[in-house]
């Protein structure tokens, strides 16, 4: 993916320098894992990570797993959140989601965010398919 478009993204862009950075995606049985350090710039008040923050790292994620497990490209069409603990800018997350349900070109998609392996944010949405790995000369 990072070669086709470039390394910018806000989300998993490495060479973005304000961008979230997430990345060591892998994929297990359906389900899209990575790896998200935030960073002090990420908080909200106190120590708290920014809820629209988690809400991008969800978001992101939500699409890999169209990516990564389906091969094809979606983007947003609705998101949902539930925010669940507490999350700080100190504690290192793993992002999971994964593609429940392919309707033609709509996705339902489903995930969370977890630090300690416990879940504080969930999210679930629905995507949109906009082209096919394939067609893109991606695979």
């Amino acid at each position: 993916m990072r070669r086709h478009y470039d390394d910018g993204c806000f989300a998993c862009g490495r060479e973005n320098p304000l961008g979230l950075h997430l990345d060591g995606f892998s994929l297990d049985d359906g389900v899209v894992s990575a790896r998200f350090d935030p960073r002090e710039e990420y908080r909200g008040a106190g120590i708290s990570l920014h809820g629209g923050v988690a809400a991008t790292a969800l978001d992101e994620m939500l699409v890999w797993a169209g990516i990564l497990d389906l091969k094809v490209m979606s983007v947003t069409g609705k998101i949902d959140l539930k925010y669940r603990r507490p999350v700080h800018v100190t504690d290192p997350i793993l992002v999971r989601a994964r593609v429940d349900e392919r309707r033609g070109r709509r996705l339902l998609t489903s995930g969370e965010l977890l630090v300690d392996d416990r879940v504080c944010v969930e999210a679930s949405g629905l995507y949109l398919v906009t082209a096919n790995l394939e067609e893109m000369g991606i695979l």
